[in-house]
């Protein structure tokens, strides 16, 4: 083939509507790039130059090589963000985890195949807080000629929700850990790269959302926000929820979703009001008393003909404690469960996990007076994670011992009350601790908030499979009551949660993928405090149940 052919051939399947190709080639430059969105001329991370980063199209079943460079001074790795990576888990992106990182003038191949998933997904950094600009969507798809099991939107629109900061995000987080004390709040929201016009930043009009009077839009919404979970409206107009983190739910119409960091959510909206401008709005949800970015960042969904200088019909974002508003939206959720799209939900469970998820306190020599000589840390079951220096999944592969232990408690060491008095003593124990799954087995796995320092939200990822959510409440989960009211029928398909302030989410899932699987909170802060765990599977029987070996180009760490 000749070598401009080829060339077109490569470029056209990077576009799924164009044509239909089974692999599908990126490369990610990793670079340093001036933003010219934001009110600032300061320097930042990009892939490719972009902020937001390039969108990934595939389709259900494509196979997606991602060359990664890095030509930036820090250590990088990506994550592929609610992408089953099965039997591939080399390709996962957390680095320390599954891979050791990508240094500074070396690069990688990400090669993964997509199975069985379709929908909106997301990639990021998985490193430090490099993800607060390194990020992007990742849209799979469905085969070609299967429709939507929703009516077929005239267009779709990538509307990608993060913050901005005006300082270095590595210098915050480092000066934190440095004082003891919690890092600074963003400086701004962002929708698209843009802050909008509440930001005092009175250059920048803010995202605009292109609409034709009666048509339908599909909107692919993202938070890829490092720290906050977001409620996200239009002015005016619905929205028909038909799927959340690429999995299909029963279509319901609601004015307000709250998405939180690492979540997506697909929504219909129509343009159905008089032509005109509207507003768009994100801003911040937490039901507990902790700083937040309280800007609402904003943008404008334009019918087509409007003047530029016409009025905006506004609307007002709800108050950050609006927890009402965010159970309305989080308690409509349900799996389609159709025929073609059944909710496989464990019905038997092998392992019955309760992990208490929160802040804690231990003692800090070095950290500033203002800290009292102690510091914040984060633990799920008292354990605050110790990130190891050689990844985890290399060393169960090559059975590299003293990198990490198998004895992660499967309940928390000491009963308390989790949602009110805590008790006397706040320290955690520190580990690189995972808890050992064999394959195939049945996981059933209750989040309980804890109220050691203040009650918090905490949304929850876990890499490499996606989970039902059969339960949730406030206060302390009961083992005896709660679970009979589960849904067990149609619970909404995820792959990142939230465990609600001062109460409890109860998940399943079926431990079908070899590897080792990062389990975290997305709020960046309590990651880098700990708040994170690994599950290990085994192996099953045969090849199609095992790990695939490493690839040549692994990096070293």
């Amino acid at each position: 083939m000749d070598s401009w052919v080829r060339v077109l051939v490569l470029v056209a399947c990077m576009f799924p509507a164009l044509v239909e190709c089974r692999v599908r080639h990126y490369r990610f430059n990793v670079v340093t790039k001036n933003s010219t969105k934001l009110c600032s001329s300061k320097s930042i991370l990009t892939v490719n130059g972009k902020f937001p980063g390039p969108t990934i199209y595939a389709r259900e079943d494509d196979t997606v090589l991602v060359r990664v460079v890095n030509h930036v001074k820090h250590n990088v790795s990506v994550h592929w963000h609610g992408i089953r990576q099965l039997r591939t888990g080399w390709s996962d992106g957390p680095a320390y985890i599954t891979q050791c990182p990508i240094q500074p003038g070396q690069n990688f191949v990400y090669n993964f195949t997509i199975t069985g998933q379709r929908g909106t997904l997301l990639w990021h950094a998985h490193i430090n807080w490099l993800r607060s600009t390194i990020h992007g969507a990742l849209i799979i798809l469905p085969k070609l000629g299967v429709p939507y099991p929703f009516p077929t939107p005239h267009k779709e629109k990538v509307i990608v929700l993060g913050e901005w900061w005006k300082s270095d995000t590595e210098a915050v987080i480092n000066e934190a850990l440095n004082s003891g004390l919690a890092p600074n709040v963003s400086d701004a929201h962002t929708i698209n790269g843009h802050p909008g016009p509440l930001a005092n930043c009175s250059s920048q009009d803010g995202f605009k959302l292109p609409v034709e009077s009666g048509k339908t839009y599909l909107l692919r919404i993202i938070n890829a926000a490092l720290n906050e979970e977001l409620f996200f409206k239009i002015a005016g107009h619905n929205l028909t929820i038909v799927e959340v983190d690429a999995a299909y739910v029963k279509p319901f119409q609601i004015d307000t979703i709250v998405i939180a960091p690492g979540q997506t959510t697909n929504a219909l909206v129509t343009a159905d009001k008089k032509p005109g401008k509207y507003l768009v709005a994100a801003s911040p949800f937490m039901d507990s008393p902790v700083a937040v970015d309280n800007l609402t960042v904003t943008a404008t969904l334009h019918y087509t003909g409007t003047l530029s200088n016409a009025p905006t019909t506004l609307t007002a974002p709800p108050p950050p404690n609006a927890t009402q508003v965010a159970n309305n939206f989080i308690t409509s959720l349900r799996s389609l469960n159709s025929k073609k799209y059944p909710a496989k939900v464990p019905l038997t469970v092998d392992h019955s996990l309760f992990f208490t998820v929160g802040l804690g306190i231990t003692p800090c020599q070095t950290c500033t007076a203002a800290a009292n000589g102690s510091r914040v840390v984060a633990s799920i079951n008292n354990v605050t994670f110790v990130m190891p220096t050689f990844a985890l999944l290399q060393a169960h592969y090559f059975n590299i011992n003293g990198v990490f232990t198998t004895d992660f408690p499967g309940n928390p060491p000491q009963a308390f009350n989790y949602s009110g008095t805590p008790p006397a003593n706040l320290q955690t124990t520190n580990g690189t601790k995972l808890y050992r799954l064999a394959y195939n087995s049945t996981v059933q796995l209750v989040l309980q908030d804890t109220g050691i320092i203040a009650p918090e939200n905490h949304p929850v990822h876990l890499h490499g499979f996606n989970f039902f959510v059969v339960g949730r409440g406030i206060g302390n989960y009961n083992p005896k009551k709660d679970p009979k009211n589960f849904n067990i029928v149609d619970p909404v398909e995820r792959n990142t949660v939230g465990v609600p302030s001062g109460g409890w989410t109860a998940i399943r899932f079926q431990a079908d993928n070899p590897g080792v699987w990062f389990l975290h909170c997305h709020l960046e802060v309590h990651t880098t405090w700990g708040l994170k765990m690994a599950f290990l599977v085994d192996n099953g029987k045969g090849i199609n149940e095992s790990l695939i070996p490493p690839p040549n180009d692994l990096p070293k760490c």
